[in-house]
């Protein structure tokens, strides 16, 4: 099993700017705490939209109540990161004996300089997933036997540091690629041949999103950027706040309707109009604090969640929000510190924190329900050194956002495991050794869940 450390650093800040940041290899957002109350913003800084005295504790008021959770369901494919176009996805009826069915290889596994990050989608009896070295690979989602394999890397960028990331989508009979080789393409997706290439100015960390003929892709920039799905000709675009440092781990737009939702490192989570790009809304999920540096990185490192006529989206910096998608006002807040995408479903929304708490608040109001440490009993080591000094310090393991299956959460992590509670009440029902860490969600497609490992192993699960 890979390092910990080696698995953190496909989350790790990055320096963006030219001046005074630090690089991937000396922060670790995950490993250190904040420490003591927020203060107030000084001139052209943030002010916190969460009261410093909100505690984070379930209800009393909702200890013994019941929650309603919209019935299981086969769904027959999970084409974008987050199963739709808005990014959500109910309870889905899938693995009900959580047996490993295959375990296949998909390339190269996560190294010095390069990550698995993007998670696989599946649509048209096929898994679709990409390895460290950018290459997209289509799977037999019976079998797991490989069906074609295409690279992305143009042949100019072996020294890229940045070069990695990106993700796949699938529309149409063609699947969408964007990739940290500054780059979108579009593919068969029965054959892997390449239809169209464009350039971006910057590399993309995060899957693309398609819908309505048009592909929209976030840039480590904080850009925007659309594309025609058939021509690959640009479109209009968008350029959010620059942000010195932000998290390597980017989101994938929501879209309802005809108005796209995007995140962004800056904190910002805005809302456009999908013809055109016409602000709508702007909202800044950021809490105001000088006491470390660490939780000044506003990313919102999650796919921000359309359900229901509410957006729900977590930022680094500690807010956790459900927003009216009409108005752009926010219903509630809690906060939370979190890296990856909420999941809204019937009466309530579950988030994984940062530090390994899954949440379950209502949708309604924002109180809680119940929460679950998943990494109870962790006791921080030190690896190396001499008698307990020097060495590397260990972090709490991260882990991915939940999948809600047959009113169980399937959560991955860096243990190499994957855990199972129960959605009603956050009890551990059981846990099923993976043989491999993983930070990407785990996807479903008819019976069965695929979860896709930092080793590059594809998973099935039925």
């Amino acid at each position: 099993m890979m390092s910990r450390k080696t698995i953190l650093a496909a989350l790790l800040v990055a320096a963006l700017g030219a001046s005074g940041c630090s690089t991937v290899s000396n922060l670790n957002p995950f490993g250190k705490k904040d420490k003591g109350p927020a203060e107030l913003a000084g001139e052209g800084q943030r002010i916190s939209i969460i009261p410093p005295d909100q505690l984070l504790e379930p209800a009393e008021a909702l200890k013994g109540v019941d929650f309603a959770l919209p019935p299981a369901e086969k769904i027959a494919a999970w084409p974008l990161p987050g199963g739709t176009v808005e990014q959500s996805v109910g309870n889905v009826d899938a693995a009900p004996s959580l047996s490993v069915a295959w375990r296949k290889s998909i390339g190269q596994g996560s190294k010095r300089g390069r990550y698995v990050t993007a998670p696989p989608v599946a649509a048209d009896g096929k898994v679709f997933a990409m390895d460290a070295d950018g290459r997209v690979v289509a799977m037999d989602a019976r079998s797991g036997a490989q069906l074609w394999r295409t690279a992305t890397n143009p042949g100019d960028n072996k020294r890229d540091k940045l070069a990695f990331g990106g993700g796949v989508a699938f529309a149409d009979g063609k699947l969408y690629v964007s990739s940290g080789f500054r780059e979108v393409m579009q593919m068969d997706a029965r054959t892997g041949a390449v239809g169209w290439r464009a350039k971006t100015s910057e590399s993309i960390h995060g899957a693309p999103t398609v819908s309505g003929g048009r592909v929209f892709v976030v840039a480590l920039d904080n850009t925007l950027m659309t594309f025609d799905a058939a021509t690959g000709a640009p479109s209009w675009t968008y350029q959010a706040l620059s942000e010195s440092a932000r998290i390597l781990s980017a989101s994938s737009p929501a879209i309802s309707g005809d108005t796209v939702v995007a995140a962004f490192g800056s904190g910002e989570l805005v809302a456009l109009r999908t013809a055109n790009g016409n602000d709508l809304w702007n909202e800044a999920l950021s809490r105001a604090s000088r006491t470390s540096a660490l939780s000044e990185i506003r990313d919102i490192p999650g796919r921000p969640v359309i359900y229901q006529g509410d957006v729900f989206a977590v930022s680094h910096s500690g807010v956790f929000a459900a927003t009216d998608l009409r108005t752009g006002q926010a219903r509630w807040t809690l906060p939370v510190v979190g890296v990856t995408a909420p999941l809204p479903a019937g009466d309530v929304v579950y988030v994984v924190s940062k530090t390994g708490d899954v949440i379950c608040a209502s949708r309604e109001n924002g109180q809680i329900f119940w929460m679950k440490s998943l990494n109870e009993g962790f006791k921080s080591k030190r690896k190396g050194g001499v008698f307990g000094i020097g060495g590397q310090k260990q972090t709490r393991p991260i882990w991915s956002s939940p999948l809600l299956a047959n009113d169980r959460l399937l959560i991955v992590g860096q243990t190499g495991e994957m855990v199972v509670l129960n959605a009603k009440t956050g009890e551990i029902t059981s846990r099923l050794s993976l043989k491999g860490s993983s930070i990407t969600a785990p996807i479903a497609m008819g019976d069965t869940v695929y979860v896709l490992t930092q080793e590059a192993d594809l998973i099935a699960i039925r």
